[in-house]
């Protein structure tokens, strides 16, 4: 099996339209940061989650948890539906005993986006979900 901590990382720079990517395979953090909301979200966000997929397929056997810090101000209904779709692997992952949390940024004045992170909680039970009302934190 190889060890997919080698795996190189994936760093994208913020758009206008697009979050800002670091992928840090080695860490185990992944990170998006910013808004998003790309002319073609499957575009934007399917490699993204192909390459988290290989990578945790490869990663089983680690216990070290994997860590999803995602920050976004603003992102549209194309974009929340691939982020569910990230989401569920990890909670997939989760249910099959790799640890993973997911990092929800949130303004504190954002009562629609902390909604949202607490719905996460219940929409995907495996992960461990921390909510944090700073969006500058990540």
């Amino acid at each position: 099996m190889t060890d997919m901590t080698l795996a190189p990382a994936i760093i994208l720079p913020a758009t206008q339209a697009t979050p800002e990517v670091n992928f840090d395979f080695a860490a185990h953090r992944l990170v998006l940061k910013g808004e998003a909301y790309p002319e073609n979200a499957a575009a934007f966000f399917r490699p993204l989650l192909q390459a988290i997929e290989h990578w945790l397929q490869e990663k089983s056997s680690s216990q070290e948890p994997v860590r999803l810090h995602v920050a976004l101000s603003y992102f549209n209904s194309s974009s929340t539906k691939l982020l569910f779709e990230l989401f569920e692997c990890l909670n997939g992952f989760a249910r099959r005993g790799v640890p993973c949390e997911l990092h929800w940024y949130f303004d504190a004045e954002d009562d629609i986006s902390e909604e949202f992170g607490q719905e996460l909680c219940v929409d995907f039970p495996s992960l461990t979900v921390f909510l944090i009302a700073d969006l500058d934190a990540c």
